[in-house]
């Protein structure tokens, strides 16, 4: 860099009060004849010197943040292109047009289908670089998280490439439509269920793709540093937008791509400075203050603020007006100027100084209005993404400066109204197939023609010589990998099957059980152990030791338990994922982990355990994510139930879980309340996601209540995974009535104390009947009721429920979530039923005052039965009022969902 090119920029920072201007001049001066005669790397060092001198407490200096808003690559740094410029600008040209034809003709046939053409507009250089030059396709090629408003530049990308037609296009966002067309629809963002061979993350909500990025590089390294697979030279991008920096998620996990030092991470925001309705910063620069974030986090930052053209300026600019000017232009200003004229620039950017005014002097009206930002440069954005991919030992942030809906003239272009324009008039049309060059006559433009060039045209066989150099397509996603096989259910799950009594935890015996499967020499390497934090409070403690935490670093220190056997121990090689204080963080390594069959063509069978209360409720969009993502693995929720958890209180306390699991389509859940059933549904599970390979995942409910655990009946497996079977018939020689109770989870211990009550106190004879799953009960009742209303010709089918539950006998459901979870399936009896649930707040108790407080108790399933049988005539009221007296049961206690 030469003397006068680092000038500007070191005047640029004086905009403090100078009590001694020519002092601070000479030391301008030294620094720059020093950055001449030795080079930057001693700068740095001297820098650092005085930096470490004037922290010291006599002086107190902290430097300001941020640095300059010009780019961070200077032109004398930037390597050579390596492509052929004009061909790419071409081609980009022609993705903006396809991308822009697709939304408007989708709105024109119907308007209500939406889609977004501003933020690819905006984007759509800065994929292409990507594409051109950096994204590596292939199973071994890098991972692209894509900004979600941006697919239909992805798609018009593909139907160049030949991947999808004109009539996939014609069929944005008319997935079900489409097949009555013979074509294939385009989902509205990325989703990998939709679209399972195309797509492989899922970035349409805000906020998730840019977390979910961070731990599948990190992910990336667990598996290298496990010896499981090489994936050292291999990238995870991230295109997302700057207003999807706000999102909670966004910022989340910044510290732990520094800390684990993931340089096989990229990120490019894409800073049009714009929100869905204005500016994201109209008051400040948002390019600022994601710098100073991303800096203070240990990202590297790379700022792309001006293209090419404004080097020339800023080679004349010797006074520093430039970088004075930007200083104090807010977004708010920024904005404006992408929507005004070249006219207007010249008059209110370049005018409001001399010096600025003197540098335009040599420009036309249209030459400032095509003065490029740096993320519409393809050279600047080659040279950005180059520097990136070449830093070691921490993650890279470019943000580039855009205009949203670059090209689109008065019909959007930077307007607040630009991110919903999904309609376009005829001369905007034109005006921009004008703007980027296009082969289209007028008509063609109006009329929204796709164009794809001929298949031997430069473009077409650039397009195709690059990804082939590349590796192949992107974005691909596969959906198989090799099976893996699962150890016979016995060899870690008898103790389980035959517990003859003995006094343990669902909790526990999942971690024995797990302990186990971790020692099989086939399925135990795949095994991905994950916790939030509270490895202990879920007995976890012994795994420590036997394989291990995962740390990038080793362990560096002498932990304080060294000589305990249960001693704390973190390896490079370790296999525990111990997240820390995330739920957020623990489920998108989770999903990383659940998704690396098809990612990285390895499957994997990841655990996560958790209080169960800080799952669905907290992370529950997460958990969809990686639903769409087609995860396979476990979730476990511990200390699962309202009553189970009995000290902590309202907000540890979980009764609806278990309803929201059953409202995703491909999870499957399940309340166990013996160990023996959960070893049933875990080796089910494992059978489905591992041999199988199907896309499911299932959520099981644990608890770290102890009690006796009788083995399993012989025979009922299959009725268990359907989601009931008999667990016990109490039958009288002459009773008074019969009932079935259902009862879930640990409830379903106060249900066959109930049914010993009704027989022993009532003379009423009971079937006891586990309920494992009532959104497996519920699913298949479904489908057969479905089946019956499509096949009106043929012979009516039972779902099992219906079959288990026949008759008019009373059902009595009785669990520890709410009473929504067990009327799932009240709708296909014909008999009456009853749910007893734990509806309203949690509250802080043992768990026999809690089971009372929400009447789930075993005396409240009685009076339940009673009261059922009251109302088919089999006993009268006075029953009831005995049961009442006689079990002590407050018939004035407010209810418990009145809070």
């Amino acid at each position: 860099m030469s003397d006068s090119s680092i000038q500007p920029q070191l005047a640029q920072a004086a905009t403090f009060t100078d009590s001694d201007p020519a002092e601070s001049a000479e030391w301008r001066d030294a620094l720059a004849s020093l950055l001449q005669a030795a080079g930057p790397q001693r700068v740095r060092e001297i820098m650092d010197m005085l930096a470490a001198t004037a922290r010291a407490p006599e002086v107190g200096w902290q430097p300001a943040p941020g640095t300059p808003y010009v780019n961070t690559i200077p032109a004398s740094r930037q390597p050579a292109f390596p492509g052929d410029l004009a061909v790419e600008e071409r081609l980009a040209s022609l993705m903006r047009w396809n991308a822009l034809a697709m939304v408007v003709r989708a709105n024109q046939a119907y308007g209500e289908l939406g889609g977004h053409i501003a933020s690819y507009a905006s984007a759509a250089d800065l994929f292409e670089v990507g594409f051109n030059h950096f994204f590596r396709g292939g199973q071994a090629g890098d991972l692209v998280f894509y900004q979600p408003h941006s697919a239909p530049g992805v798609y018009a990308r593909a139907f160049l490439e030949g991947r999808l037609s004109e009539d996939d296009l014609a069929h944005y966002r008319q997935e079900i439509s489409a097949k009555q067309h013979g074509a294939r629809g385009l989902s509205s963002y990325p989703h990998p269920w939709l679209m399972p061979d195309f797509w492989q993350f899922p970035t349409g909500s805000m906020g998730l793709g840019p977390i979910s990025s961070i731990y599948q590089a990190r992910f990336m390294r667990y598996l290298q540093h496990r010896g499981l697979q090489d994936t050292s030279g291999r990238k995870v991008w991230g295109v997302f937008g700057d207003g999807e920096m706000d999102e909670p998620e966004s910022m989340s996990a910044l510290t732990l791509a520094a800390r684990e030092k993931l340089d096989n991470l990229v990120w490019v925001v894409n800073c049009n400075l714009q929100r869905l309705d204005g500016p994201v910063r109209g008051n400040g620069r948002i390019i600022d203050e994601l710098e100073a974030l991303f800096a203070g986090a240990g990202w590297r930052v790379i700022k792309l603020v001006w293209g090419s053209d404004w080097d020339g300026l800023f080679a004349r600019d010797s006074e520093g007006a430039l970088a004075r000017a930007f200083a104090k232009t807010v977004d708010g200003q920024f904005q404006t100027f992408a929507a005004k004229d070249g006219r207007y620039n010249r008059d209110h950017f370049f005018g409001q100084d001399p010096q600025l005014a003197a540098l335009a002097q040599g420009l036309t009206d249209e030459q400032i209005d095509r003065l490029k930002r740096g993320g519409h440069d393809l050279v600047k954005i080659h040279a950005a993404y180059h520097a990136a991919v070449r830093t070691v030992g921490q993650p890279t942030v470019i943000l580039a400066q855009t205009k949203k809906g670059y090209g689109m003239g008065d019909a959007g272009q930077g307007r607040m109204t630009t991110h919903q324009q999904k309609k376009l008039e005829r001369e905007d049309l034109i005006a921009f197939r004008n703007r980027f060059d296009l082969p289209l006559t007028d008509e063609q433009a109006a009329s929204l023609q796709f164009f794809r060039p001929a298949e031997g045209s430069a473009e077409m066989r650039y397009l195709k010589e690059r990804r082939a150099a590349l590796g192949g397509m992107v974005p691909v996603r596969r959906s198989t990998a090799a099976a893996v096989t699962v150890p016979p259910l016995a060899r870690y799950g008898e103790f389980a099957l035959k517990a003859e009594g003995k006094e343990m935890s669902t909790t526990m015996a999942f971690v024995r059980m797990l302990t186990n499967l971790l020692k099989d020499g086939e399925l135990g390497p795949r095994v991905v152990p994950i916790v939030a934090d509270e490895a202990r409070t879920f007995g976890m403690a012994n795994l420590f030791k036997q394989v291990g935490i995962y740390s990038s670093a080793g362990q560096t220190y002498e932990p304080e338990d060294i000589g305990s056997v249960l001693s704390y121990r973190e390896a490079t090689d370790g296999q525990i994922l111990e997240e820390g204080i995330s739920e957020a963080g623990a489920i998108s390594s989770w999903t990383a982990a659940a998704t690396s069959y098809s990612v990285h063509g390895q499957a994997m069978l990841p655990f996560y355990i958790y209080y169960s209360m800080f799952g669905f409720q907290r992370i529950g969009d997460l958990i969809w994510a990686a639903a769409d993502q087609r995860s396979r693995g476990f979730l476990l929720g511990a200390t699962a139930g309202r009553t189970t958890l009995g000290g902590e209180g309202l907000q540890h306390q979980d009764g609806s879980s278990l309803l929201q699991a059953a409202a995703v389509p491909n999870c499957r859940a399940w309340d166990p309340c013996f160990a023996g059933e959960f070893a049933v549904i875990l080796d089910h599970g494992m059978r489905q996601m591992l041999e199988k390979q199907e896309d499911v995942f299932y959520y099981v409910t644990l608890m770290n209540e102890n009690y006796a655990q009788p083995s399993l009946p012989a025979g009922v497996e299959a009725d268990l995974i359907k989601g009931l079977y008999r667990y016990a018939t109490h039958t009288l020689a002459a009773a008074k009535g019969r009932v079935r109770l259902l009862g879930a989870g640990t409830i379903l211990r106060e249900v066959i104390a109930a049914a010993e009550l009704l027989a022993s106190d009532w003379g009423i004879e009971s079937e006891v009947w586990s309920a494992t799953s009532f959104a497996e009960l519920s699913r298949d009742a479904r489908e057969v009721e479905r089946f019956n209303r499509l096949h009106p010709g043929e012979p009516a089918r039972r779902s099992h429920v219906q079959q288990c539950l026949a008759g008019d006998a009373p059902v009595i459901a009785a669990t520890d979530y709410i009473r929504a979870w067990p009327q799932l399936i009240a709708g296909h009896l014909r008999a009456p039923f009853t749910a007893l649930g734990t509806d309203g707040f949690g509250r802080s108790d043992t768990r026999a005052a809690l089971r009372r407080f929400f009447e789930v108790d075993r005396h409240h399933v009685v009076l339940a039965a009673l009261t059922a049988l009251r109302e088919q005539g089999v006993v009268d009221a006075s029953a009831c009022a005995e049961a009442i007296v006689r079990y002590g049961i407050d018939a004035e206690a407010s209810a418990s969902w009145n809070g």
